[in-house]
Formats: structure tokens, sequence, C-alpha cells
């Protein structure tokens, strides 16, 4: 199971290179063993999947988002939305990656998919 340590170590990293946290996704386990405060103001999701969902501008006006399984063996999927996406197109897609980050940790035995 990840701790506060190696957590915050990835916030620390994504944070260097200009992302920002956005959202957080986290099992009832893992949200009771990690203090509140360490995300901020960033709402918490309970969730079957524990993962970070970062964002940051990229060129032309385009905003990738990325999502950071939150495991031993860390993965993470990214989107480049462009700038004239609806917001409502941009979370369907962002959806379809929390289905299949799920399927991927899945698939490699980091979660338990009910």
């Amino acid at each position: 199971m990840i701790g506060e340590r190696e957590v915050k170590e990835i916030l620390t990293q994504y944070e260097k290179h200009g992302w920002s946290l956005r959202r957080v996704l986290l099992s009832a386990e893992i949200e009771r063993n990690l203090p509140a405060m360490l995300f901020g103001q960033t709402e918490v999701v309970t969730s079957d999947l524990n993962a970070l969902w970062f964002s940051r501008f990229s060129f032309e006006g385009r905003e990738t988002w990325e999502l950071r399984h939150l495991s031993n063996t860390p993965f993470a999927l990214v989107e480049v939305f462009e700038v004239d996406d609806e917001e409502d197109v941009r979370e369907e897609m962002r959806c379809e990656m929390q289905t299949k980050l799920a399927e991927q940790a899945s698939k490699s035995g980091n979660k338990k998919v009910t």
C-alpha cells in the first residue's frame, strides 16, 4: 500500500514540472491512512481506484491531463484537450481514462476490481 511519503514525493515531482493537482481518487482504506491536509484544497473523491489527476497547459492553448496511478508499480494515462473542447466532452474522456486505468491496474495485480 502506498503511504504518505510516497504520495508527497509524487506531488513534489509533478509540481516541479509545472503540473497542478486537480482531483484525488482514493479508496476508503488509503484515505484513512493519509492526512487530509496532504492534498490542500483539492477535491478528494472516494473511489475503487487510487490515483491523482494532474493538469497543465501545453502548446497552442491545449491542456494536458494525466491520471497517475498510486501503486508500487506506477503508471499513468495522458490526454491532451483542445482549447475548444467542451467541458462535458473532457469529463467523458476523463471517465474513460479512469476506467482504462482501473482495467490496467487489475491486470497488473495492483488492485482488485469489484
